[in-house]
């Protein structure tokens, strides 16, 4: 450990001004491994800064910068380097040194301060994605220093997307990046493997997956709103280019299957962000060997994000972050691509033939779904309901066929669609696609649970209507001792097809009329059932 004799030494040597003097103390204390609060707080920080303002020979210039990467490892002391004269230093020899060095450092100042112009210079040096100049560690913390402005401040975010033409600029650093080519519009390749099927390219390298999620990270921050708004069609365009890029992205492998999941799953949350209608992009490649077809259209990557979705669901760690995002795009693509959505019926919800299984009893990826249906997070239950509401065309009697009463009642009572009926969404019109196993057993299934069960006594077999009158009393009263108590609240079906609360004149009619059926919901079953 470094003395306090040691320390006075260092400092009096970087006091002469002396280039040589200061070279050699502050080479003795980048040896210095473990790095305490006394060590920051002697050697002063004006001191090295004031070196870095001179005109330096480069091994002393290396010296300050390697020690200011150093010292700028302990967050809490960073007031010294947050200053504007020190962020103008710094981000002048970053912009002028091809070393390093400097890089690192502003990763960690960043975290204080962005009060400065950096993302100009930055974005600047971004232009020259082609430039030989720069090595892969330039480049990575160019971006890592820009995937920090962005997430810090929401102003440089605006200003990269709007002023600096963002989308289009980190557009081109990912296609460089990737290495790829175009051999239709809207159609990636990668240079030198054009006619080499997707799943047949070589992975991308270490450094080509690091720079390319750093991208990825940086346009997820300035595009997060975009679908909140409308776009104009310059815009449009620059979208669907990035979305035939992402495409790309998601048939790609990186060296290792845990780099890969991480490389996907930036891409599937990019994806997300951008435009609906622009997310035709995915269909837009031709059929061609070994492609996955469905109605004469490539859905390779429609494909490949439905088995992400499904990796997800099945490790169930953290769903709410990790299943949502796919779930969600998956979703919104079937809702305005009729094919995406066939697609994905014919995968999820075949033609149904189990009849004697609840739905959420199986392996099967409908079973996965309907059983999220009923999970303990809100968001969760209402992601996979909506997935399966789509892919049945918002058509209730569809919806509970392949869920059972029981799982769908949750969306259903959201959307005021308890008696039954549509939404209003627009869908293609199909013929019935109905089983002769479900035909057969279709009047003998509980719709509550979806299946069909063994037929149980009727428990009011052989009373008289007194009897029954008087089992029904003593039932409301206990649902009125019970509701008193807060314990219970008892609702019934109004006729908008949501739950309204009982009143005890509801009550009064029940028990007066203890066999009156509430209204039986449209029966649309004969509608259209196909995919």
């Amino acid at each position: 450990m470094t003395t306090k004799m040691d320390l006075n030494a260092i400092v009096e040597q970087m006091e002469t001004g002396d280039q040589d003097s200061a070279l050699a103390a502050l080479q003795s204390y980048t040896k210095e491994v473990n790095i305490n609060a006394a060590v920051v707080e002697r050697l002063g920080f004006s001191l090295v800064l004031g070196f870095l303002n001179r005109d330096l020979q480069p091994s002393c210039l290396l010296a300050c910068l390697e020690t200011v990467r150093i010292l700028s490892r302990d967050k809490h002391r960073l007031d010294p380097f947050i200053t504007r004269s020190a962020m103008l230093t710094l981000a002048r020899y970053a912009g002028i040194v091809v070393d390093i060095t400097a890089t690192p450092a502003h990763s960690h100042l960043v975290e204080g301060q962005a009060d400065l112009q950096l993302i100009k210079g930055v974005a600047e040096r971004l232009k020259q994605c082609h430039d030989p100049t720069w090595n892969h560690e330039v480049r990575f913390f160019d971006l890592r220093l820009t995937f920090l402005l962005t997430a810090l401040r929401v102003d440089v975010r605006t200003q990269l997307a709007q002023e600096l033409h963002g989308i289009s600029l980190l557009g081109n650093q990912l296609d460089a990046t990737l290495g790829l080519c175009w051999p239709d519009t809207l159609e990636t390749a990668r240079a030198g493997f054009e006619s080499i099927p997707p799943e047949e390219l070589p992975p991308l390298s270490r450094e080509q997956a690091e720079r390319a999620m750093e991208i990825l990270k940086i346009l997820f921050n300035i595009t997060f709103d975009t679908t909140r708004r409308k776009v104009d069609e310059e815009e449009a365009a620059e979208y669907r280019h990035l979305g035939a890029i992402l495409r790309h992205c998601l048939l790609s492998h990186a060296d290792g299957e845990e780099r890969t999941e991480e490389f996907h799953s930036h891409t599937v949350n990019l994806l997300g962000n951008l435009p609906l209608p622009c997310l035709d992009v995915l269909l837009m490649p031709k059929v061609q060997q070994g492609s996955i077809e469905y109605m004469g259209v490539n859905m390779d990557a429609v494909n490949m994000l439905l088995e992400f979705m499904e990796r997800k669901l099945d490790r169930g760690h953290k769903l709410k972050e990790t299943l949502l995002p796919s779930l969600n795009l998956l979703t919104e693509s079937a809702r305005i691509h009729r094919e995406t959505r066939k697609f994905l019926r014919s995968k999820v919800l075949p033609p149904l033939r189990d009849v004697k299984n609840r739905p959420e009893v199986g392996n099967a990826l409908r079973n996965k779904i309907v059983r999220l249906m009923t999970h303990i997070d809100t968001d969760v239950k209402d992601y996979a309901a909506e997935f399966l509401f789509v892919l049945c065309k918002e058509n209730v009697s569809r919806f509970i066929k392949y869920t059972g009463y029981g799982n769908a009642a949750g969306l259903l009572a959201a959307r005021g669609l308890l008696r039954g009926g549509r939404e209003s969404g627009i869908y293609s019109e199909d013929e019935d696609s109905e089983t002769e196993e479900y035909r057969e057993a279709k009047a003998h299934i509980n719709p509550i649970t979806g299946v069909v069960e063994e037929e149980q006594p009727n428990p009011m077999e052989g009373m008289t209507e007194e009897q029954k009158e008087l089992e029904a009393m003593k039932l409301v009263s206990m649902f009125d001792r019970l509701s008193r108590c807060n314990v219970i609240q008892p609702m019934q079906l109004g006729m908008d097809g949501k739950m309204r609360e009982m009143t005890p004149e509801d009550l009064h009619k029940v028990a007066h009329n203890p066999l009156v059926q509430s209204e039986e919901p449209a029966n649309s079953e004969s509608e259209d059932d196909a995919q």
